[in-house]
């Protein structure tokens, strides 16, 4: 895979009509009018009878199944999906090669109704990665379906995760971050696990000269009502992508492009095209876990009264949030201790001076600000 080649692809692939965070079926809808309908049906639909929609393209006969949005507020990975659409669609050496080997079946957004509300959960508030053994929901109910359908090879279930990860004990945002689910409580190496890891280390190998050290893998505690366990469970090898934080990209435009890399990577290998094959999956384990040391903001050295008081920080999270159709970050205060073992994604260092809230009025533990007063000087907490 040349990454020059497709950074300088990248801009003409890059689907115009898909940008931010909140992305719905009226969004993805403006890119399925722009492709050749044969390769998009609609699969099934959710509790609120929106359509589930399916993109089906390649011959080859390694087959792939990919589905994102199962939580409603993850949509990076959907937007990445469509840039490797588009590329897929320019008829090159290097799509090709994967179409001839692999054929593919996306399902660009499998919660329509989360997505409508910018929710984890369904509108029956299940979330949908611990319905995988009930099927109690009709969007798990197209999955499984989908999954007896198609009779993967392998499958790709994509997620995005908060900006609160770190990569092990490092002061370096998780980034992307994988996972070889477990499909037993031993965690068990099998054949299909141990496929999984080592198309993640051969992503990562990739990953890791773009963002050297911002790659993380997940936690592989056994759930079977997580919908990765329960396929892992059924030989399938299947990879948890999760986009996580670049640097002030709270919008994850520049971690879209990082997972359309990672999924173009893990196609490549997948087909055979792969510089080196399926690696060592031994070298899945020298990828550090994800910690969770981050905060969005951490004010540094803050007195909270004008007399002598103790010197603390301040610790803050975004709260995305739903406002006429867009997504709105407040910063919201989460803790006020010592955060000597925590990251900011910014940092503000107060010199211990009084920090107020913009009444005027000491702050306190879930007070959302807009921005703050540090010795009476206006400082935004805005992205």
């Amino acid at each position: 895979m040349k990454l020059e080649h497709l950074k300088s692809l990248y801009a003409l692939l890059k689907s115009p009509d898909l940008f931010g965070r909140y992305i719905t079926n009226s969004d993805i809808e403006k890119c399925l009018k722009k492709i050749p309908s044969s390769i998009s049906s609609v699969i099934g639909y959710s509790v609120e009878n929106r359509p589930i929609y399916c993109l089906r393209i390649g011959s080859g006969p390694k087959r792939v199944l990919m589905w994102s949005q199962m939580h409603g507020n993850e949509s990076t990975t959907t937007k990445a999906l469509f840039d490797c659409l588009n590329l897929f669609l320019t008829n090159n050496e290097f799509p090709n090669t994967i179409l001839e080997s692999c054929t593919l079946l996306i399902i660009p957004i499998l919660n329509p109704d989360g997505a409508e509300r910018y929710t984890r959960f369904n509108a029956n508030e299940v979330d949908l990665n611990r319905d995988a053994q009930d099927l109690s929901q009709p969007e798990s109910k197209v999955l499984k379906d989908a999954f007896n359908d198609f009779n993967p090879d392998y499958c790709f279930n994509l997620h995005g995760q908060r900006t609160i990860y770190n990569v092990g004990a490092t002061p370096k945002s998780s980034i992307l971050s994988f996972l070889s689910p477990s499909q037993n409580e031993e965690c068990t190496l099998t054949s299909n696990r141990k496929k999984a890891m080592a198309l993640i280390v051969e992503i990562n190998d990739t990953l890791q000269q773009i963002i050297p050290g911002g790659v993380a893998r997940y936690d592989d505690g056994f759930n079977l009502n997580c919908v990765g366990d329960t396929f892992q469970s059924l030989k399938v090898p299947t990879v948890l992508f999760e986009a996580g934080h670049y640097p002030k990209d709270y919008d994850r435009e520049e971690v879209r492009y990082l997972m359309f890399l990672a999924i173009l990577k893990a196609l490549e290998v997948i087909s055979g095209n792969g510089n080196n094959g399926f690696a060592a999956y031994q070298d899945y384990f020298k990828i550090p876990e994800n910690s969770k040391q981050f905060y969005d903001i951490i004010i540094r050295n803050a007195t909270l009264q004008d007399i002598s008081a103790q010197v603390t920080d301040i610790g803050i999270q975004y709260e995305e949030r739903l406002v006429e159709r867009k997504i709105e970050f407040i910063p919201k205060i989460e803790v006020i201790s010592k955060l000597n073992d925590f990251y900011g994604h910014k940092e503000i260092d107060a010199e211990s001076k009084v920090v107020k809230s913009p009444y005027n009025t000491t702050v306190k533990v879930t007070n959302e600000n807009d921005f703050v007063l540090i010795n009476n000087e206006k400082i935004t907490l805005k992205p």
